[in-house]
């Protein structure tokens, strides 16, 4: 059987924090490790961080996520109708980064490859972006 859980917000910084705890306590029934805990929740960091950051360029803005679990596999959307990527082959370079005046090291998707089994990214310039990312729970 199928859950899901599905949540809005603005795209202030602060509420990056929320998103990780929320998707956390979300796939908490799945008993994950320790380490497959914090692997989701720095990915959620990331994907947030990039809508509020890139996105919508710390203007107002919602992002949305939904989170989606079958079995053991756990399936997250993090979703903004920011300004898009121009380039997504090049923004998901290692150390690629359109802000480097805010000190961003370039490794939000790098991170979110390195800790989930799948990353897909789907934009379009000044409609948004969707990062769906995928992690088997190993542990029932």
């Amino acid at each position: 059987m199928k859950k899901e859980m599905k949540m809005e917000f603005s795209s202030q910084s602060e509420n990056e924090g929320f998103a990780r705890v929320a998707v956390g306590a979300f796939i908490a029934g799945l008993n994950p490790t320790v380490d497959e805990l914090a692997d989701i929740k720095t990915a959620v960091s990331e994907a947030v961080t990039n809508a509020i950051i890139h996105g919508y360029e710390q203007k107002e803005g919602k992002v949305w996520i939904t989170c989606e679990i079958d079995g053991q596999d756990v399936e997250i959307c993090v979703i903004d109708n920011g300004k898009g990527i121009v380039d997504i082959d090049k923004a998901r370079e290692p150390l690629y980064t359109t802000k480097p005046e805010l000190e961003r090291s370039g490794m939000g998707f790098t991170f979110m490859e390195a800790f989930m089994d799948e990353v897909w990214v789907a934009s379009a310039v000044n409609q948004g972006t969707r990062v769906t990312m995928k992690k088997r729970i190993e542990r029932a």
